[in-house]
Parts: structure tokens; sequence; C-alpha cells
């Protein structure tokens, strides 16, 4: 069990953790921001990563967005003085390092360079050239941040937190702050680093589902609304700010509620449809979706026999 503990209004909000995720075969036992957001987007792709835990292939986009978020967690371990742009920048490539030490598989990230170089041209380099690009962009990205944010005056209470919490019908909740300030006087900021674009705004509304979901743990744990929320987006240089009232996290919470119902009702009833978006183009799974002819694997849950009283056979 690891512990965890957060400093709100002068007082410590310890959390308890006992491991995140669900083995294959095993159903679902709480929630998190990115798997409310797979139901959402399309109950079979939920099925897929947290039922079946179908393999992914790793993507250079959500990979550089770990590799930055890396970066802007140890700039604060450096005096304030010292948390400057060119330090930031030299942390990239030793941040890549212990990433791949990790995840060994990245390395894949990179190989399509290979494939790609023409006759008699050197792979190694080519490879090498395709990785000094990604650091590249990945270094103005962490640059971009100092345009948006004086990391000199900040004294996070908490960074790359992992938060849990059972609300009283039950389900848990839980998740990973990337930045927790609490000022003098108590109040609560919750802040979010994006990599990609600011949304246009009629769609700000479900950007700060994630942070709703956040600030919901955050008051049910310690009956304190966070003051501000902040999602800091790096690909555009924008920053977009919501304060929440309680009502606001009611509302989320009755909807977390709902969602909770239909993923409990197609667990046990093993009905997983699936919702054909835009996004279909981008999924890891189309080999097994119905919607591109596949079949998806033998479901790993025992479900009610379709047969009921009278019936024949």
């Amino acid at each position: 069990m690891v512990l965890r503990s957060l400093s709100v209004a002068g007082r410590r909000v310890v959390v308890m953790s006992t491991g995140e995720g669900v083995a294959a075969g095993r159903p679902p036992v709480s929630l998190s921001p990115s798997r409310a957001s797979d139901f959402m987007q399309c109950p079979l792709l939920y099925r897929f990563r947290v039922i079946d835990r179908l393999p992914e292939r790793p993507s250079p986009a959500a990979t550089r967005g770990t590799l930055v978020h890396a970066v802007l967690e140890r700039l604060f371990d450096v005096p304030a003085a010292e948390r400057t742009a060119e330090r930031a920048r030299a942390l990239v490539p030793g941040q890549w390092e212990r990433l791949l030490a990790d995840r060994p598989e990245l390395a894949e990230l990179f190989a399509k360079a290979a494939d790609a170089a023409v006759p008699g041209e050197d792979t190694a380099q080519a490879a090498g050239e395709r990785l000094a690009e990604w650091l590249a962009q990945a270094e103005s990205l962490v640059e971009r941040w100092f345009s948006l944010e004086d990391p000199t005056r900040l004294e996070p209470a908490e960074r790359e937190m992992f938060v849990e919490v059972a609300l009283e019908s039950g389900l848990r909740l839980r998740g990973v702050i990337d930045r927790v300030d609490v000022a003098p006087t108590g109040e609560v900021r919750i802040v979010d680093y994006k990599t990609g674009k600011a949304p246009r705004p009629e769609y700000s509304e479900g950007a700060l589902f994630q942070m709703h979901f956040y600030a919901l743990v955050i008051w049910r744990l310690k009956g304190v609304v966070p003051r501000r929320l902040q999602l800091v987006y790096l690909g555009s240089g924008d920053v977009l700010t919501y304060d929440p009232v309680p009502a606001d996290l009611e509302r989320v919470e009755r909807k977390l509620l709902a969602l909770w119902d239909a993923i409990r009702r197609a667990t046990e009833s093993g009905d997983w449809r699936p919702r054909p978006t835009k996004l279909c183009g981008w999924c890891d799974h189309q080999a097994v979706c119905p919607e591109f002819g596949g079949t998806p694997p033998v479901y790993p849950l025992s479900v009610p026999s379709p047969a009921g009283p009278g019936a024949a056979g």
C-alpha cells in the first residue's frame, strides 16, 4: 500500500493507494478520468483497455507528453532561481533515457525512420535523425511553458500526485494530478499540462471534465472545493481556467455515477457496443472491432445465460 499526502487548508489529506489497473479478465473496480472518457467515447474501447487489457502501440505524441511531464516535474527539484528554460531543456535527454530504460519498447517509435530509408541510406542515421527531431519538439514544448507560467514563483504542494477516494455510493475514483498549488491562505489550484493545442471554445467543457473529476476527488476527500482549475496547453500556448463551485462538482458526481452504472451493466451482460467516430482512425484495435469487420476476443468474464425458465434444450 502506498500513502500520499496533500496539504489542504493547512491540514494533510492522506490518500491510500492499493495500486492502479486491473488484471486482464477481471471486472473494473474503479474509474479514472481517462477510462471514463474512453467509455463515453466508445464502450467497446473501454472493454478492450480495461477488461481485455489488449496491448497498444506506443504513440510518439503520447510518449512526448510523458517526457514533457517528467521534465516539468523534475524542474521543481532545483532551487527557484535555477528554474530556467535552459535548465529545463537540458533535462530532456536525461529524462528520455530514464523513460527508455523503464520502457525499452519505446525505441520502436523511431524504427519507421529506418524502414523508410532509401536503399543505401544509413538506417541507424535515419532513426537517429528522427529521434533528434522528436526531442527538439519536446524541448520546444518545455520552453513554451515559460511564456505561460513562471516556475521561479511557484512552489507546488504536490507533483504527479496519485489520488483515490471512495464515494458514498461505493464508486472508487482515482487518478494522477500533474500539479497542486496551495496558496498561503489555503486556497487550492489544480494544474494539468497538455502538450496538444487548446480546444475551440465550444469544446472547452469536455476539456475540463478531467479537471472537474480531480476537483471532485479533492472535495470528497477533504470537503474543500479547489479555488481554480487550470489547463496549460503547451502546443498552442494557451491557458484555460475555471473556478468551480459545489454545484459543478455535484453534477460531475451524478454523471460519474450514471456512467459507472452503465459500465456495471455492460460488465455483467458482456454487451459492449462500439460507437464509431472520427477517432476510430487512431484506434489500435480495428482488427478486433466489428465496425471494421473484426471479431472481439472471447469475453473473459462470465455472463448470465440467455436461456430463461422454460427455454428449450
